[in-house]
């Protein structure tokens, strides 16, 4: 299964979605739970792993 986690800098869970099939791709699941553009448009820093990088550029300028 593939469950998307948000935490806190000092590791705290703030949010944990349903799980989806594991199949589905970690930045998938992120587009489906509405991660991406909640993070984006609340222009919140975001550090995650290399699974996500460069989905931000499309919201860029």
């Amino acid at each position: 299964m593939n469950v998307q986690v948000i935490a806190d800098a000092a590791g705290r869970l703030v949010w944990a979605s349903p799980a989806l099939p594991g199949s589905a791709h970690d930045l998938s699941a992120a587009r489906a739970h509405g991660i991406i553009d909640a993070l984006t448009s609340t222009h919140v820093m975001t550090f995650a792993d290399k699974g996500y990088q460069g989905e931000t550029s499309r919201y860029a300028g």
